[in-house]
């Protein structure tokens, strides 16, 4: 395949790796001349033998996962310069950066510094907290996804690629397994429940337990066995291989790692605020690839040199894994003085971008008519500015309830949905429920959509909790409306669906089992053995029971 050429203009020059699902090449962008990797996945690998409807899923998957990931703005994540489809291969490029993934970085030090450990954790923290405000979920955190540059600043790899491939709400491949790898996958990840930034954190906890001592909490020679140890066995606390390691380092590794997602930090700013005690304060740094020295000589040239510098050798260049590709501006970690910005409270709206609104009366119609226009080109994010713009003029002009609000903001609402942002939509979202409800009654369809769409919202954005809640508080009207199960079953069978994986995330597997069960049973009567819900529940099922023993 060398010399093949992604969409007429990246050449495919190296393979840097490949798996099952796709592979990763070195490759040369001819308009700009520059060197790129480029990520090649193969969606029929990913879907399975369904057939084409399912690939043409992944693809529209992949293609707005990639859009939402592009509203990460972090100089601790990959840089992706483009991404579409070529043929049968869905591709993704980003820039090509020498250095080493964390699992080589990790095998080369003996033992690995706990300085650094903390280091590359803090770092991972500033990420993350930019990540889960979006919100977006990495779902594969681990060394192999990590990235350390010469420099010593740390690059996350892989930034949505995990939930494209998570195609289907079971957080299972075709294949019956789970996103993820086993050793850093949290217990509802493990069970196939709803995950959210939870979940990161505890692959963070494992992450850092393998730093401080060497070896993961959880290892086993299956997959089955690792993940059975995850759900059900106490962690070794990592003094006990690495006695000067600070206690508030264990204590804090203990808590990422516990079983029930509420036991952990609240946030990645959380774990950075105990981090930030342990950074290095001074000093110099050891070298090329030392994770401190973003916290010893923050926003400092690399390498350092004397006025008259001799001439010194290149750094090493490592050959990367599949996922090791990455790009960074020099010395951007996080500093010991960088306090990540508070988390949002997802009740609460995210400012939207300034924008505004055409001088004049207001003419919706023609605002309208561009947003729809917009959308058909597939330009989400430029409708929802348009649409932030356009609705709080309408509101001053015809009044906070007239009908024309109304579509506006429900139109707003479904956009941001579509656009990944969940924060912004979820009090658009409470509004019009709101508001409906005072006006139809609690029963109402739209209502109901309306509230629905809300706890979408809330699992979306990790909050587990708040989601069932909502759940379960429309549930009865979506059964009793649309009658007997067997009649128009789609919607309460939906809410069921998610219901049981979110018992799952919040750790109450005995719930999450016997919903998941009771559901198999009713959408088997309703669709039938072969549909796909109860393939995927029975498979879901089983994957719990084999986990559970083992």
């Amino acid at each position: 395949m060398s010399g093949r050429t992604i969409a007429d203009r990246y050449e495919l020059a190296t393979i840097l790796g490949q798996g099952g699902m796709g592979q990763v090449w070195t490759a040369y962008d001819r308009r700009l001349d520059r060197r790129v990797a480029v990520k090649l996945l193969r969606p029929d690998r990913v879907a399975g033998p369904t057939g084409s409807d399912a690939a043409d899923e992944l693809r529209r998957r992949f293609v707005r996962e990639c859009r939402v990931t592009a509203q990460v703005d972090h100089p601790g994540l990959v840089t992706v310069h483009d991404a579409g489809s070529d043929g049968d291969d869905l591709y993704l490029v980003m820039q090509y950066v020498e250095g080493a993934d964390l699992a080589d970085h990790l095998a080369e030090q003996d033992p690995y510094p706990w300085p650094w450990a903390v280091a590359v954790a803090a770092q991972l923290c500033a990420v993350l907290c930019a990540v889960h405000a979006v919100p977006i979920v990495h779902r594969d955190l681990k060394p192999g996804n990590v990235m350390v540059r010469p420099d010593g600043t740390v690059t996350v790899l892989d930034l949505g690629v995990a939930s494209v491939l998570d195609t289907d709400t079971t957080r299972l491949t075709h294949t019956g397994s789970p996103i993820g790898s086993p050793a850093y996958m949290a217990p509802e990840q493990a069970m196939g429940g709803a995950v959210g930034p939870y979940t990161d954190l505890y692959a963070l906890g494992v992450l850092l337990h393998e730093l401080v001592s060497g070896d993961v909490p959880f290892a086993g020679s299956t997959a089955l066995g690792v993940l059975h140890r995850h759900l059900y066995e106490a962690p070794v606390p990592v003094r006990q291989k690495r006695p000067e390691a600070p206690v508030a380092l264990e204590a804090l590794v203990l808590r990422l790692l516990a079983k029930d997602p509420q036991d952990r930090p609240a946030s990645a700013q959380e774990v950075y605020e105990e981090l930030a005690p342990l950074l290095p304060k001074h000093g110099a740094p050891a070298g090329p690839l030392d994770p401190t020295r973003p916290f010893l000589r923050p926003h400092a040239p690399w390498p350092d040199r004397a006025a008259t510098p001799a001439p010194v050798p290149a750094p090493a260049t490592f050959a990367a894994p599949p996922s090791a590709f990455a790009t960074t501006p020099p010395a951007l970690g996080a500093p010991p003085s960088f306090t990540p910005p508070p988390a949002v409270h997802p009740y609460q709206a995210t400012p939207a971008r300034p924008t505004t609104p055409p001088p004049g009366r207001l003419d919706v119609a023609r605002a309208v008519d561009e947003v729809k226009k917009l959308l058909g080109e597939g330009r989400i994010t430029q409708a929802v500015d348009i649409l932030g713009a356009t609705l709080p003029a309408a509101a001053a002009e015809h009044g906070e309830h007239s009908p024309v609000v109304r579509i506006l903001r429900k139109q707003y609402a479904a956009t941001l949905m579509d656009d990944g942002q969940y924060r912004r939509a979820l009090p658009e979202l409470r509004r019009l429920a709101d508001d409906r409800t005072a006006e139809a009654g609690p029963a109402d369809t739209q209502a109901l959509q309306f509230r629905y769409d809300a706890a979408q919202c809330l699992e979306q954005l990790g909050e587990a909790g708040a989601a069932l809640v909502e759940y379960r508080a429309v549930l009865p009207y979506y059964e009793n409306a649309y009658g007997p199960i067997t009649s128009d079953p789609g919607r309460a069978l939906d809410i069921r669906h998610r219901i049981g994986q979110l018992l799952l995330a919040v750790g109450d597997h005995t719930a999450g089992r016997a919903q998941l069960q009771a559901l198999l049973y009713d959408a088997e009567r309703t669709y039938g053995p072969h549909h796909p819900l109860p393939v995927d529940l029975r498979r879901l099922l089983s994957h719990q029971r084999d986990v559970r023993g083992g």
